[in-house]
């Protein structure tokens, strides 16, 4: 169902995001709620709307902090949403910051408000280490032990392999059904569409040199929000950190593959960063716009979600495009701005050959036709993950407010954001300039 079916397009009223910075870095220390405070501060006082107004807060998040359970609520009361608002935490994966923007959006095309709070966080800085139950069971046993000579004969017990750490990161992007981390599914499409290393780092490359032209000419300004200090972030931090400067091809050749240390292709250089941030939307009724006054950053027309094969999942963007498009009457060339999250650059590189290609249209989406070509010119002019970074739930609003910023910049009219999700899915959305 289009948004326009079910009750009209969203208005999209303002939104920010925190600096993106590689995690371990400036936002090491910071908790998510705070990341994602300091967002929706920022966004509410843009809008000059009163929290009390809001209808509901949505937080897309992937790794959710056990110290904060319920983020959304967390957050949105240290941001000063009164308490009578609710506020859930929705999870996507990769597109856990989207799906905060859809449920929103589902919301109010269903009249159940006109006003909605959204973001997306992620502090990767603060990834769990977990520990075996073996060490679970032992440090029970102990607590179970009553007298000293209980304790000292269970202490005895212990072994070593207990401390053996198991790292929650490296676990939470690891497919439980396929059993691959995403780097080794990003290795698969290498194969498959034949994307030589030197392709794949000349596109990374690419994305820091854009990066780095937008930053030194302040594209990113209004959508960024400085974080202020705080106790657990002793300094301002105004800017991304990711981009590299003096990175070249000699460079990037040098890396080792990580994922198939023989023969595979994906590096460090080539790949998205592990990044901490939050940024965030109001969502509104266009008649709640209205009622307001506020002239809208945009609007979002339309949007899908697409399965496929887990160990395929960096083709998630073509499968919900397709979807997208095959729902609505808007056509791929209506796109004239494409932001399609980075998370492998042999993973956009695919994307780009299986949007074009004729066979890959008949055998794995139903079309009698390709759904056509994607011009440098038109894909993520700004950059994108592998050089602004990937904090996984924060990620899809990043590409919602970098892409309307952009069609108003360029005085385009309609653009789409995409991205892979991992489990093996797709998110498209379609938004368009005010």
């Amino acid at each position: 169902m289009t948004t326009r079916e079910s009750g009209g397009r969203v208005a999209i009223l303002s939104g920010v995001r925190t600096p993106f910075v590689r995690a371990g870095s400036r936002f090491a220390r910071v908790e998510a709620a705070m990341l994602a405070r300091s967002a929706f501060v920022e966004t509410l006082a843009r809008s000059s709307v009163s929290p009390d107004q809001i209808d509901e807060v949505i937080l897309g998040c992937a790794g959710q902090p056990p110290d904060a359970q319920n983020l959304a609520r967390v957050a949105a009361l240290r941001a000063g949403v009164p308490e009578h608002v609710p506020a859930v935490t929705v999870h996507r994966n990769c597109a856990s910051g989207m799906e905060a923007v859809t449920e929103g959006a589902l919301r109010i095309q269903a009249g159940r408000g006109s006003l909605f709070l959204v973001g997306g966080v992620e502090a990767m800085s603060k990834g769990l280490v977990m520990y075996p139950d073996s060490a679970a069971e032992w440090l029970a046993g102990l607590a179970k032990a009553k007298t000293l000579g209980q304790r000292l004969g269970h202490f005895l017990r212990f072994r070593p392999r207990f401390l053996k750490p198991r790292i929650g990161l490296m676990e939470a992007l690891t497919d439980p059904v396929s059993g691959l981390i995403m780097g080794k599914t990003a290795e698969i499409l290498a194969r498959e569409f034949q994307i030589p290393r030197e392709e794949q780092d000349e596109f990374a490359l690419r994305s820091h040199e854009k990066a780095l032209r937008a930053e030194q000419d302040g594209v990113f300004r209004d959508e960024i929000a400085p974080v202020l200090p705080d106790p657990q972030h002793p300094e301002v931090t105004e800017a991304d950190n990711g981009a590299r400067e003096g990175l070249t091809r000699e460079k990037l050749a040098k890396l080792r593959p990580v994922f198939d240390r023989r023969h595979g292709t994906v590096t460090v250089g080539n790949a998205c960063q592990l990044t901490d941030g939050a940024a965030a939307l109001l969502l509104a009724s266009e008649e709640r716009a209205e009622q307001l006054g506020i002239q809208p950053l945009g609007y979002l027309n339309d949007f899908a979600y697409a399965g496929l094969d887990p160990a395929r999942m960096g083709l998630g963007p073509v499968y919900a495009t397709s979807k997208l498009l095959s729902q609505s009457s808007v056509r791929w060339e209506d796109f004239e701005r494409i932001e399609l999250n980075e998370a492998f650059a042999v993973q956009v590189l695919a994307c780009r050959r299986a949007f074009a290609s004729e066979e890959f249209a008949h055998r794995h989406l139903g079309r009698a036709d390709p759904i056509g070509e994607l011009p440098d010119e038109k894909l993520n002019v700004n950059g994108g993950a592998i050089a602004l970074g990937h904090p996984v739930g924060a990620t899809g609003i990043r590409l919602v407010l970098t892409l309307l910023h952009e069609l108003a910049r360029s005085d385009c009219r309609r653009g789409l954001a995409t991205l892979c999700i991992g489990g093996g899915q797709g998110a498209a959305l379609d938004l368009e300039a005010a």
